[in-house]
C-alpha cells in the first residue's frame, strides 16, 4: 500500500476521542433513566425529572458545538492548513 492510503484511513487521535465523548455523553445521560427518575430535588417548583432533561438540552448543545469546532480543527490539521 502507498503511504497516502495509510494516512487517509481513520486514525484515532485525542481530538477524535474527545469528539466521540462529547457526542456520546448526552445519549448515555438520557438513556440511563434510573439516574433521574425521581421528583427531588425540585428546582423552582419543577421536579428533578423534568429540569434534568431540560438541562441536558443546553448541555448537549454546548457539547455538540465543542465537537464541531474540534472536528473543524482536526480536518484543517489533516489538510495541513492554518487554523482560523
Amino acid at each position: 500500500m502507498s503511504q497516502t492510503s495509510e494516512v487517509n484511513r481513520g486514525t484515532v487521535t485525542p481530538a477524535r476521542v474527545v469528539i466521540a465523548l462529547c457526542l456520546f455523553a448526552p445519549f448515555v445521560a438520557m438513556l440511563w433513566v434510573g439516574s433521574y427518575a425521581k421528583e427531588d430535588p425540585a428546582f423552582i417548583g419543577i421536579p428533578f425529572f423534568y429540569w434534568y432533561q431540560m438541562a441536558w438540552v443546553v448541555i448537549s448543545t454546548v457539547l455538540t458545538m465543542v465537537a464541531y469546532k474540534l472536528w473543524q480543527r482536526d480536518q484543517q490539521a489533516r489538510k495541513g492548513g492554518a487554523g482560523k
